[in-house]
């Protein structure tokens, strides 16, 4: 048998491994930073045991920001600046990467992958672009090579586009991570993860895969985010202070329920190429609403994250005996979650962290339970989403 070469090799040695140590990455729609989380996995599939062994969010500078934003969920965004970008958040996030090593005294030879979410530009379901020429898409950039060789460590990365050419919508993929993590029979559970976008995943007491739902649900901090940032120059309505101060105008609220989306079948995707300001701006002019008060607007858009999840629930679950979980920085929004425990007292919702699971590092940890499958596990039908591994692979040299 002729010898393997030496990155091959590697390969091999990682996946057969008994315990991996790895890297999980997120970095979401919100912009607000990179999310690393170091994850200990044993085993894999159904059989995974899962130990998050340090975590954090470095912040990014304002001049990145305003770099993605230029291009992020814009049809018309410069091909150049796409191009620039991809490279440089690879080598950006391998950067950052080496720095939370260091803090935390880990050499980067004793990590055995890197799971990269990248940064999503624009998600492209069919059902939203409507082209019926062309199939289901999504972009997420920040190259995996450049992360490779930057930090030197095998990375796993471009997860969505396999869900997507296996029939998929590219997401959302947190159904993979909730079902491993999350599952506990006997138990009804739901998963709420609020991002820039909320979705959940239910689990039924039952373990029938057939029976799990994942879907996204409509527009989580997203709208709240940029409308605060458009207003009143803040990244985010801390602990909803503005909300608070504010009223719900109905009509507005009516008006931005009243979009299709919303009565649509799950499982479903979405993002900021359909929830964003026009989106608000268009039905403020359907409203008559177009000189509501910042701080009024504010409120009618948090509870508009709060009335499209409770609505979800209502018409999709039994709510008796319901366990929700809460995720995401929609969990630190106190107005959403008391107006979700109002809404659904039958439901004992509570955040990640009494699962053993940080909400702050949610997502990361799961791409890095994606990427430890995409090593040593083997593809799972769950529901109707593909039975994929998803991942592709860059070495350091």
């Amino acid at each position: 048998m002729l010898p393997l070469n030496q990155n091959i090799q590697k390969l091999v040695n990682v996946a057969q491994k008994e315990t991996r140590l790895g890297i999980g990455l997120m970095s979401g729609t919100s912009l607000d930073g990179l999310d690393i989380a170091l994850c200990e996995f044993t085993g894999t599939g159904l059989n995974t045991k899962f130990k998050l062994v340090n975590f954090i969010t470095i912040p990014y500078h304002e001049h990145f920001k305003n770099q993605v934003r230029s291009v992020f969920a814009n049809k018309n965004g410069g091909l150049e600046k796409v191009t620039l970008l991809n490279a440089y958040i690879g080598t950006y996030h391998g950067e950052l990467i080496l720095k939370a090593l260091a803090g935390w005294n880990v050499k980067s030879t004793d990590v055995d992958f890197i799971a990269s979410h990248g940064q999503t530009i624009y998600h492209a379901p069919r059902r939203l672009h409507k082209q019926s020429e062309y199939p289901n898409a999504t972009l997420q950039i920040g190259d995996g090579d450049h992360i490779a060789v930057k930090t030197g460590i095998l990375t796993i990365s471009d997860f969505r586009q396999k869900h997507i050419a296996a029939g998929g919508e590219g997401a959302p993929l947190a159904l993979y991570g909730d079902v491993l993590l999350g599952s506990k029979p006997g138990k009804n559970r739901l998963l709420l993860n609020i991002g820039g976008i909320a979705n959940l995943t239910f689990l039924p007491a039952d373990s029938d895969m057939a029976k799990i739902v994942c879907t996204d649900i409509g527009p989580g901090n997203t709208l709240i985010d940029a409308t605060v940032k458009h207003y009143f120059n803040l990244p985010f309505d801390e602990d909803a202070k503005i909300a608070f101060s504010g009223k719900v105008n109905e009509n507005l609220l009516n008006a931005l329920l009243s979009h299709p989306f919303f009565n649509e079948a799950a499982p479903k995707t979405t993002g900021p190429e359909l929830f964003n300001l026009a989106y608000v701006q268009n039905a403020q002019q359907q409203s008559g609403t177009l000189n509501i008060y910042p701080k009024d607007l504010i409120s009618t858009l948090t509870e508009l994250t709060a009335q499209s999840i409770i609505q979800f629930i209502k018409s999709n679950f039994q709510v008796k005996d319901l366990k929700i979980f809460i995720s995401g920085g929609g969990a630190k929004n106190r107005l959403v979650v008391e107006r979700l425990k109002s809404a659904l007292p039958n439901a004992n919702i509570e955040d990640t962290s009494v699962l053993g699971i940080n909400p702050d590092a949610k997502e990361a940890i799961l791409f890095a339970l994606l990427g430890n499958e995409a090593l040593a596990g083997e593809p799972i039908a769950l529901g109707n989403n593909p039975a994929v591994l998803m991942g592709k692979f860059s070495f350091g040299l």
